[in-house]
């Protein structure tokens, strides 16, 4: 059975030293609201191993379109505005699940 088209975000953000904290408080705000668009199917913050500053977020979309049009939003433009005080370096990945193994939710 052919996998559902599944659209993968990931973002990597070097954050200032001492704003963990308040960042990853803001983004869970944040990702509630982002949790509401019927398109998302789920979000994950981590935090690097042996780094107070280096966090990647990982968000998952029903497809490409629909993230991008959330992306190029009014509200996700403010989103980006409220975690870009805290943001001294950053990139992001964008990728297409081709198979999984175990646990669904990965």
């Amino acid at each position: 059975m052919a996998e559902p088209e599944t659209f993968r975000a990931v973002l990597h953000m070097e954050i200032t030293p001492g704003t963990g904290q308040e960042f990853e408080e803001t983004w869970r705000d944040i990702a509630r609201t982002i949790s509401e668009q019927p398109a998302n199917l789920g979000q994950w913050l981590l935090r690097e191993s042996g780094s107070e500053g280096s966090y990647y977020v990982m968000t998952d979309w029903a497809d490409e379109a629909s993230f991008r049009e959330f992306e190029l939003s009014a509200p996700h433009v403010e989103n980006r505005k409220r975690l870009g005080r805290y943001r001294r370096a950053g990139s992001m990945a964008t990728m297409r699940l081709i198979g999984r193994a175990g646990l669904e939710a990965a």
